[in-house]
């Protein structure tokens, strides 16, 4: 079972789509804070990870250097998920290595199933180093 990390301060919308992804399959770890996300990052080495930018404690930015610096962290696909629509954050996070950048108020949760399942797909295709094991 692959298991997907939701770094996702609303508490609301983490439980929908934790429910969501509950029902495609996957396992789900959830952290509201981005200190929390990047601890749970290193320690239980998520498929992948979903990262909101606007973070209580450390800011999603942060969290994904953070985790793009780290040997045990970098090679896992982040989808970015949030409101902020500001073409220089897309190109920020893209240019860090963000896989895809949704904007919360454009996607259903089905369809943002469906992007990480697309996500997923992709990277078994072209493995870059990161086990599923």
């Amino acid at each position: 079972m692959k298991k997907i990390l939701l770094i996702e301060d609303e508490s609301a919308l983490q439980r929908s789509l934790g429910d969501t992804f509950r029902e495609g399959g996957f396992e789900v770890l959830s952290a509201l804070d981005g200190e929390i996300g990047e601890r749970l990052a290193k320690s239980e080495k998520p498929d992948l990870i979903i990262l909101d930018l606007t973070l209580p404690k450390k800011n999603g930015f942060e969290v994904f250097q953070s985790l793009k610096d780290n040997e045990k962290t970098r090679d896992i696909p982040v989808v970015v998920l949030t409101n902020l629509e500001r073409i220089e954050h897309v190109e920020k996070v893209l240019e860090m290595g963000a896989k895809t950048y949704l904007v919360k108020s454009n996607y259903t949760l089905k369809e943002i199933l469906e992007k990480i399942n697309q996500v997923l797909a992709s990277q078994s295709q072209y493995p870059v180093g990161h086990s599923t094991e």
